[in-house]
């Protein structure tokens, strides 16, 4: 399914955000009919435009799937949050509860094999989650936060909330049980939110393929000669078999399947994939990696962001106003999605309101700024005026009142200012 540019889209209700997906997907399918879709064979789906937020392919969107894993990035989400309040650093030694330790974590977990008596820091905690996905990580980094993992799990909710998804939910920081759920959309919007907030756990963690733990450092001085490192290599194989790949995060559990959150940035373009429920059978991460290879070759070929270079508006003319002209500026970022095809000789022209007359508020709409490329018209963005302007004085209101009217008399208002310039 297809749609147009939506940036504010994670503040909205889902349920409203699948109708309007359905009421827009005509508009970059429609000029391209003869686009092709990839098949999956994973339950839900979701291709997105990373800096524009624009959703390019959904499969069963909303369909309420446990995240499994990608569950930690939630986790890692708010120890990151409070490092950047200050609250807490990433050098800092974590205690160890024995909540925490390897071995007290459900069977089949995957761990990075805390121990009692290690010293481990906040930053290894958080490469231990995102590297071999411990769950006795995300149990330490829980109640480094929170006194208990229930209560954890509430803040983890209310920052889904506060994000605006209204069907995610988690119980617990790891993944590990069935009644975390959310939707590939809304898992989509978080993880556009995530890289926005904390673009450098791309470098710092989700790329890093290998992670070796305990080192000697870690362990009691007694037992650095032999610290019993154990090295893992990090589940994402795109970050090995598809170019570009930096992130983000797998999951499996038995009830939810084999789940992926894709990120990857190629000249400029930066898609984000999510894909819940590839069978729970075996090798089917097979199945997974398959859709989600689909999805990004696709997406490649057909798609990228286009970012227009834009000169500063000229002001345009206020009538009876403390002053003669207002600064305008686009209400919208300029950046939008488009074909790969498109975007060839790119330029410009603004339709404004005739006559703007005083007093004008902040953000007020005054007119369009259109763009054009050598196939026709790309994309409309509202103009809107920078700052307030006051009503003038008795003696300058009348001034400009007669001088409109005889403009009047000269000719007809025009339609607007419509100047046009190579971006």
């Amino acid at each position: 399914m297809l749609s147009r540019p939506f940036n504010q889209c994670s503040k909205m209700a889902p349920l409203f955000l699948s109708f309007l997906w359905l009421f827009l997907a005509g508009s970059l399918a429609a000029q391209n009919p003869d686009l092709k879709i990839p098949e999956l064979g994973s339950r839900a789906a979701v291709l997105m435009d990373a800096t524009t937020g624009t959703f390019l392919y959904i499969k069963n969107g909303d369909d309420e799937i446990p995240p499994a894993s990608l569950a930690k990035l939630m986790t890692i989400h708010i120890a990151l949050s409070e490092v950047a309040l200050g609250n807490a650093a990433l050098d800092e030694v974590v205690s160890l509860p024995r909540e925490s330790w390897g071995i007290n974590q459900p069977p089949r977990s995957s761990l990075m094999y805390l121990a009692p008596g290690q010293t481990v820091t906040l930053r290894e905690l958080l490469l231990g989650l995102a590297v071999p996905s411990g769950n006795d990580a995300a149990v330490a980094v829980a109640l480094r936060f929170a006194s208990t993992i229930p209560e954890f799990a509430e803040r983890m909710n209310q920052e889904a909330r506060r994000l605006g998804l209204l069907k995610t939910h988690f119980v617990e920081p790891s993944g590990v049980s069935e009644d975390n759920l959310t939707t590939a959309v809304e898992f989509a919007l978080f993880c556009r939110e995530y890289l926005q907030l904390h673009p450098e756990t791309l470098a710092d963690y989700h790329s890093v393929t290998e992670f070796a733990f305990p080192r000697a450092e870690n362990v009691p001085e007694r037992y650095r000669n032999r610290p019993g490192t154990r090295i893992q290599y990090n589940h994402n194989s795109f970050l090995k078999t598809f170019a570009g790949t930096d992130g983000l995060k797998t999951g499996y559990i038995d009830e939810a399947g084999h789940n992926i959150a894709i990120t990857t940035e190629r000249e400029g373009t930066r898609f984000i994939v999510v894909i819940l429920g590839a069978p729970a059978v075996y090798r089917g991460d097979r199945i997974r990696d398959e859709d989600g290879m689909k999805l990004l070759t696709w997406g490649f070929e057909q798609y990228k962001t286009l970012r227009p270079a834009l000169d500063t508006l000229p002001p345009v003319r206020v009538w009876k106003g403390k002053e003669d002209y207002v600064e305008i500026a686009p209400a919208e970022a300029l950046a939008f999605t488009t074909f790969r095809q498109r975007g060839e000789q790119l330029r410009w022209e603004t339709e404004l309101t005739p006559t703007i007359l005083a007093p004008l508020p902040e953000g007020l709409f005054v007119g369009t700024l259109v763009l054009y490329d050598a196939q026709g018209e790309l994309r409309r963005i509202p103009l809107i005026t920078t700052h307030e302007i006051e009503k003038g004085g008795f003696f300058k209101r009348l001034w400009d009142t007669i001088t409109l009217f005889f403009r009047s008399l000269l000719k007809p208002l025009s339609k607007g200012q419509r100047p046009s310039y190579l971006v």
